[in-house]
């Protein structure tokens, strides 16, 4: 039996995973004789599920699959345990971030707005212990003015380049799982070299903070609360781990609905939480109304990297952009032009069906496009499958229409007006083009495991 999204011919990731999932949770079991009952005990055994992430072609080891089962409200409860015992030297600095597309979801299922929720959900979290609760914008503001600053130099290059364009996004996990696994060389060449948000937001909680409140990196446990499951899996990834500190720049993920599963488990509602003002990386100074990147259902990288593009190569100030579906509403085209010409062409392309059609294009040659902003989830970010999700595991199409309402409503800030992210550059990474800039901010992808054709599947 094949999951949705696999592209062997015989999965392996469906028929083992019952025997992963006995053997993760038996391994992650096996100290449970030496732990106390608490609290957070009865909450301590909620676990995914493999069947819930997009990535695919047998992707996950015995290892990972013990890793990502690790990543769930257990792995949280005994940190705040940790920190309730009398030897300090165990305490960890708790920290939590919180990705722009979860906010949404709390925001319409509890019917808050967007700035209501953002705070009763800082409030529930430190509540149960946390000492400090981030917005991840400011890492996607990061994210974002590196992927433009690296399409613009690869189109420039490109006459010389073979691999230089196109250019895909490198922000979703699942996709990039996926075009290392099962891709492999095809695409892993022009995958864009800047982190995730999510990795970035690692490096500023485990770098910047921890070095402004004086801390060893290992010293905080830091936790992505996301939409989708994927994220589990970025988190493991070896080159977003310090050896010298054996800390993660991200030591666990929770999917939103995990959140509401601790709010339903212990009988509480967002709407019974204090308001409490989002922490920021800056000391005392909190955060204000919550902001988002253009972009419907996403960061916004086509939009960013279009206008940015247009203006540093063409001169061109785009101030809207109008997008062409093409054979589905996840399958959209924008084009600049200039003197009768198509000097730029971009496309979103969201879910694996859109993806698979784009890789048989490149393919064969046929690749028109400049830049595509790839996503696995269809509809985008909000519909990631950690999130607004019916009790039959099918997308509920009320709540993300709500959903999809909220985040349009929420102003949008360009990353390059963010004087703290302007300021971090010079202060801590030494200049926009020093080496500290590439080793905190970008990342290589490259082919993992080298399988059999997956471009002759029928989707």
């Amino acid at each position: 039996m094949k999951c949705e999204n696999c592209t062997k011919k015989e999965c392996s990731k469906k028929q083992k995973n019952d025997d992963s999932q006995s053997a993760s949770v038996d391994a992650l079991s096996s100290n449970d004789g030496f732990e106390e009952k608490n609290e957070f005990y009865a909450l301590a055994n909620a676990k995914i599920l493999l069947s819930d992430c997009l990535a695919c072609d047998n992707c996950m080891t015995s290892e990972e699959g013990a890793r990502v089962f690790q990543q769930n409200q257990k792995e949280l409860f005994r940190i705040l345990n940790l920190n309730k015992k009398c030897d300090t030297s165990k305490h960890k600095v708790l920290a939590v971030s919180i990705c722009p597309q979860s906010l949404p979801y709390f925001a319409a299922k509890f019917n808050l707005s967007v700035n209501d929720a953002a705070r009763r959900l800082c409030g529930f979290l430190k509540s149960l212990g946390v000492h400090y609760v981030f917005d991840t914008t400011i890492a996607a503001d990061f994210s974002i003015l590196e992927s433009q600053r690296e399409f613009v130099q690869r189109y420039q290059r490109r006459n010389q380049e073979e691999h230089a364009l196109p250019m895909f996004a490198s922000a979703c996990p699942g996709w990039i799982r996926y075009a290392e696994r099962v891709l492999t060389n095809l695409v892993t060449s022009h995958i864009c070299t800047a982190k995730s948000p999510q990795q970035i937001m690692g490096s500023l909680v485990k770098g910047y903070f921890a070095r402004q409140q004086n801390l060893s990196p290992d010293k905080i446990f830091h936790v992505i609360v996301a939409p989708c499951y994927d994220k589990k899996l970025e988190a493991l990834r070896e080159d977003f781990y310090t050896a010298l500190y054996n800390s993660q720049e991200v030591d666990c993920v929770l999917t939103s609905g995990e959140i509401v599963q601790i709010m339903e488990q212990k009988n509480v509602s967002m709407k019974d939480m204090t308001e409490v003002a989002v922490d920021s990386l800056f000391g005392e100074i909190k955060e204000g109304d919550v902001v988002r990147h253009d972009g419907k259902r996403s960061d916004g990288y086509l939009e960013h990297i279009f206008k940015h593009a247009a203006k540093e190569l063409f001169g061109m100030d785009v101030k809207e952009i109008t997008y062409k579906a093409l054979k589905n509403k996840d399958f959209q085209e924008v084009t600049l032009e200039k003197d009768g010409e198509t000097v730029l062409r971009f496309a979103a392309a969201y879910g694996f069906r859109n993806i698979q059609n784009l890789v048989l294009k490149l393919k064969k040659g046929k690749f028109l496009y400049h830049f595509v902003e790839v996503l696995a989830c269809p509809g985008g970010c909000l519909n990631g499958k950690g999130q607004a999700q019916t009790e039959d595991g099918k997308p509920d199409k009320a709540l993300l229409n709500q959903m999809e309402e909220v985040y349009a409503a929420i102003p949008v800030r360009l990353p390059e007006t963010n004087m703290y992210v302007q300021k971090m550059y010079q202060d801590w990474l030494e200049g926009m083009d020093s080496s500290k800039v590439q080793e905190t901010l970008h990342t290589k992808y490259s082919a993992v495991n080298q399988t059999a054709s997956s471009l002759d599947i029928k989707w």
